[in-house]
């Protein structure tokens, strides 16, 4: 099993970070899609992070549909969603949520860095504000109890995205992930950073 990406991205830390919490082994292969351009081509032609190449060889791509091969192939035995069809449904809500905060983030983070300045639209720029900042305001009111995982006693996927999320933005876009507007998101990521699957793949 071989995970390529660079762990400053959250979708390759998710997948890592998963990985670890179900015991799976891994390969960690940290090639950047921008300053190794060529090699990540070598590998997988569509240069996206994360790549997971399996133990048959088969390249897989984007970081949900690796998660759910992990879930289904990998470790069966290890729930990583919640049991209830009620919990479930909050826990892919979350989920939603994060992803879309991210998306987001990262979206800002291109215009910023990647298009010159003259050819960025103020307009569209602000839109993606919008919308960033609404995902982790309604983020901010699905956490419930901080200092425990968002479903109790069992960490599910929603846990690992959040936290992961949170943490690359507040990194990236301090503007948009502002802690005094979103306490409960900072004080539950502050806590899942504590696990040792996301301690063993931090940001770098």
């Amino acid at each position: 099993m071989r995970l390529i990406g660079m762990m400053n991205s959250p979708y390759v830390r998710r997948v890592a970070a998963t990985l670890h919490h179900v015991g799976v082994g891994f390969d960690h292969d940290p090639v950047s899609v921008f300053r190794e351009y060529d090699r990540f081509e070598r590998i997988n032609p569509v240069v996206k992070a994360p790549t997971m190449i399996t133990d048959d060889g088969v390249v897989l791509m984007d970081s949900t549909l690796i998660l759910g091969y992990i879930e289904r192939e990998l470790a069966p035995h290890v729930p990583l969603t919640p049991d209830s069809r009620v919990d479930y449904e909050r826990h892919q809500r979350i989920l939603g949520l994060a992803l879309a905060g991210c998306e987001k983030t990262v979206q800002l983070i291109y215009e910023q860095t990647q298009r010159p300045e003259e050819r960025r639209h103020p307009p569209w720029m602000a839109r993606v504000r919008q919308q960033g900042t609404a995902a982790f305001t309604s983020l901010e009111r699905e956490i419930g109890v901080t200092g425990q995982w968002l479903f109790g006693d069992r960490l599910t996927l929603a846990d690992i995205t959040v936290a992961v999320v949170w943490d690359f933005a507040l990194a990236m876009m301090p503007d948009l992930a502002d802690e005094t507007q979103h306490p409960k998101l900072a004080d539950f990521t502050r806590f899942a950073e504590q696990y040792p699957a996301l301690r063993a793949c931090a940001r770098t």
